[in-house]
C-alpha cells in the first residue's frame, strides 16, 4: 500500500468514475471501501446490472456498499466505521450530507468535469459542447454542502476541437481526472496545496439534460445545431422527425457555404453526409443517421434504404 496516499473511501458509479478508481488502485492506494449506486435493470431485457465501478471493485477485491439513500443514518454510520482519512467522489449520483462530509479528517475530494466555477452541476460536458466552449478541463475540489461550490485544489485544461463529440470528451476528461486526482491526493496529504475559493459571481450551471433538448430546432444557426448533435453523440442522440418517425443524427459538421431554401430543408448529399440548411442560412452535414429501433448508419447507406429527396423539410 502507498504511504503517499491517505486511506480513503471511493464514491462513484458510472463509466466516468472507472479510470479514477483504477488509477488509485494501480498506485496502491488504500481504498477501504467503494460506495456506489444499487444495481439497476439495464438493456432491452431489463436485466439487473451492477454499476461499472462495482464491477471493477469486485474484480480487485475491494469491499462494496450500495445504500439506496446515502443520507440514512445507517449508511453514514457504516461508512464512518471504516475510519478513512479522506473520501473521493467521482460521479456518484447522490449528494453527500454534511454529517457524512464531517466524517473524514482530510475532507471529501470531488472530480468535476469542467473548469470551475463554469458549469457547476450534473451535465458539465454536455453543457460545454452545447455552449461551444473552446476550452474545458477537470477540477479537483473539496466538497461542501453546495452544488459544486467548494474550494478548488487543482485544475487541468484541454482544448475542445470542433469535431469532438460527447463520448470523446467524456473519455478524455475521465482519464485526465484520474491522473490529476492521484497527484492531488498526494499533494493534499503532504500539505502542499492551498485551496482556492471559487468566484461565485462568474459561476454558470449545467443542469441535467431534458428530453425536449434532444429534438433539433432547424431555426437555430448551423453551428448551434452541430453543437447540439455532438453534445448528445452517441447517447441519447439528437433527433428530427421524418414521416412521423424519429431519426437520430451524428457526426455533424458546419459546411463552408450558404444554401437557398427554408431552415431544415434538405439540399442533397455530400461526401460528409446529408446536407441541411440551418436557420442562419449556413449549411451543415449529417454524417450518420439512425432510424428509431434500428442501427446507426453512414448517411449515404441510410439514404439507399429510405431516400430523402432534396427539398424535403425536416421537422
Amino acid at each position: 500500500m502507498s504511504k503517499d496516499l491517505p486511506t480513503l473511501i471511493f464514491f462513484g458509479t458510472p463509466e466516468f468514475a472507472v479510470p479514477s478508481l483504477n488509477a488509485l488502485l494501480n498506485h496502491d492506494a488504500r481504498v477501504e471501501l467503494v460506495v456506489t449506486q444499487p444495481d439497476r435493470p439495464r438493456g432491452r431485457g431489463k436485466k439487473l446490472t451492477a454499476p461499472l465501478v462495482k464491477q471493477l471493485a469486485v474484480e480487485r477485491g475491494i469491499p462494496v456498499y450500495q445504500p439506496p439513500r446515502i443520507r440514512d443514518s445507517s449508511a453514514i454510520e457504516h461508512i464512518a466505521s471504516f475510519k478513512a482519512e479522506i473520501a473521493v467522489v467521482v460521479a456518484y449520483g447522490q449528494l453527500l450530507p454534511s454529517t457524512l462530509l464531517d466524517v473524514f479528517p482530510l475532507g471529501v475530494l470531488n472530480v468535476h468535469a469542467s473548469l470551475l466555477p463554469r458549469h457547476r452541476g450534473a451535465a458539465p460536458m454536455q453543457r460545454s459542447l452545447l455552449a461551444g466552449d473552446e476550452v474545458t478541463g477537470v477540477s479537483i475540489m473539496l466538497l461542501d454542502e453546495g452544488m459544486d461550490t467548494g474550494p478548488v485544489l487543482s485544475m487541468r485544461e484541454t482544448v475542445i476541437e470542433e469535431t469532438l463529440n460527447f463520448q470523446a470528451l467524456h473519455d478524455r476528461l475521465a482519464a485526465m481526472g484520474a491522473e490529476l486526482l492521484r497527484d492531488t491526493l498526494q499533494d493534499w496529504k503532504a500539505g502542499r496545496i492551498q485551496p482556492v475559493a471559487q468566484d461565485s459571481s462568474i459561476a454558470t450551471y449545467a443542469p441535467p439534460v431534458r428530453k425536449e433538448e434532444l429534438r433539433l430546432d432547424w431555426r437555430a444557426p448551423a453551428r448551434l445545431l452541430v453543437n447540439r448533435i455532438r453534445a448528445f453523440d452517441p447517447l441519447p442522440g439528437a433527433y428530427f422527425e421524418l414521416a412521423g418517425r424519429r431519426v437520430k443524427c451524428f457526426d455533424a459538421k458546419v459546411l463552408p457555404f450558404q444554401g437557398n431554401g427554408q431552415a431544415g430543408e434538405v439540399l442533397g448529399l455530400s461526401e460528409s453526409g446529408l446536407v441541411v440548411k440551418g436557420g442562419d442560412g449556413a449549411c451543415l452535414s449529417l454524417g450518420s443517421l439512425q432510424l428509431e429501433g434500428q442501427r446507426r448508419l453512414p448517411a449515404a447507406e441510410f439514404l439507399r434504404g429510405r431516400p430523402v429527396e432534396p427539398g424535403t423539410l425536416l421537422r
